[in-house]
């Protein structure tokens, strides 16, 4: 069997399906607005949206295609294998960093270069971005020095089946470690390049505290990211877990939206932290990574993968990236189980909100976000099932709606 090439229709497939996704939301931009958004744009607005929207799509495609054409050439002309053989062969920790760090600089300065243009001229030119270019250039080299140690040390993990195949299991064991990590010391890593202060005294803090307290839910800290560093985009999100849990509002919330409306969107976040959301989320995780460990099982099994492209033997840092390729095909469908409980979940949440008697705030809320996010109103029902972890605005609001409806007739029949 021809390993090679199945590799590289994998890599030629993946490529295929991102650049698919992205040609379905370009022409959702023609899709008739839902009634429930249907005040979110006036007429200016809106094709403002539509011209944001277009450059994005374009540009994704543009640069989906050039680093999917870059990855089946260095592929193809066995360029791995050829820099890897530029070190001794007989250590297998030195072959996997050399492709680890080909890769990854390969990765950086492409990415680099695509970020650049979204955010520095695309971003800039809809008024969207903040960062400076010593912003832009620090969070770059913080990527790459993150994304190279990620991947040494999961190649690392990999050279454990250089004793054992069998040992998959303690491979998938040490990911998913390594992932709960990551989640502990996020919050601490997020500090690197931005500032986190305590939300101020007030009558915002002590309704948020109250809600808190009302439910027996208690966090480390509620804390105000400065992203107006950044963009002008607004967000929340819940950090951590356990004691180092933090509820994290960006400033550029406190500046536009009413205190009702960010109680509201803090109800929700705490909703999340109520149903145990994170923690459900670890249990798609165990099965994302059997996943792995499964293909890399096969990837370490078949000495062909690296024969057929130029190495003398197995090369961990190689079976990283014949992982990620196998990955690419089996994204659709890991992203359509995963994506379907988080969309469940950003309902229940949303719930949350109504119940706590923000209903009316938080449809206010969503429809400030869609606008100062340039959400797209009405997104292709594939891009939905694919791509969207979070429900699409209108179904959001529609969902709220529905929700004071049923509160209101239950408190009636009481």
């Amino acid at each position: 069997m021809d390993f090679k090439i199945l590799v590289l229709i994998f890599v030629a497939l993946s490529t295929a399906y991102n650049i698919a996704l992205n040609i379905i939301r370009y022409r959702s931009a023609n899709n008739p607005t839902p009634q429930s958004v249907s005040d979110v744009y006036d007429a200016e607005t809106y094709q403002k949206w539509k011209e944001y929207s277009a450059e994005h799509c374009r540009f994704d495609i543009i640069s989906g295609a050039v680093s999917g054409v870059i990855s089946l050439i260095l592929l193809a002309t066995n360029v791995y294998s050829a820099f890897a053989n530029l070190f001794p062969s007989d250590n297998i920790h030195l072959q996997l960093l050399a492709v680890i760090i080909l890769e990854v600089t390969i990765n950086t300065v492409l990415g680099s270069i695509f970020s650049y243009v979204k955010v520095m001229i695309i971003e800039e030119k809809y008024g969207f971005n903040r960062s400076s270019k010593k912003t832009f250039v620090f969070d770059q080299i913080r990527s790459l020095i993150v994304s190279l140690m990620l991947c040494v040390a999961l190649a690392e993990a990999m050279t454990l089946l250089e004793i054992s195949k069998w040992l998959v299991i303690a491979f998938g064991a040490i990911v998913f470690c390594g992932m709960l990590l990551i989640s502990f010391i996020y919050p601490s890593l997020s500090r690197i390049g931005n500032k986190f202060p305590p939300l101020e005294d007030g009558e915002l803090k002590e309704r948020l505290l109250e809600m808190l307290s009302r439910h027996g839910y208690s966090v480390k800290a509620i804390e105000v990211m400065d992203a107006s560093r950044r963009t002008t985009k607004l967000n929340a999100y819940i950090a951590g877990f356990g004691k180092t849990k933090s509820i994290v509002l960006y400033d550029n919330m406190l500046e536009k939206m009413s205190t009702d409306e960010i109680c509201a969107i803090f109800a929700h976040e705490m909703g999340h932290g109520l149903h145990k959301d994170v923690l459900k989320g670890q249990f798609f995780n165990i099965g994302y990574i059997t996943l792995i460990s499964a293909l890399v099982y096969i990837a370490v099994a078949v000495p062909e993968f690296y024969t057929q492209f130029g190495f003398e033997s197995v090369n961990y840092g190689f079976a990283y990236l014949l992982v990620s390729a196998g990955l690419g095909v089996l994204q659709p469908l890991t992203s359509m189980a995963m994506n379907a409980h988080s969309r469940a979940a950003e309902y229940a949440a949303d719930r949350q909100a109504v119940i706590e008697g923000y209903g009316k705030p938080m449809i206010t809320a969503f429809k400030k976000l869609a606008k100062d996010n340039f959400a797209n109103l009405s997104p292709s029902k594939i891009n939905v099932v694919l791509e969207y972890s979070h429900p699409p605005i209108h179904s959001r609001v529609e969902a709220v709606e529905k929700a004071m409806a049923e509160l209101a007739q239950s408190r009636e029949n009481r």
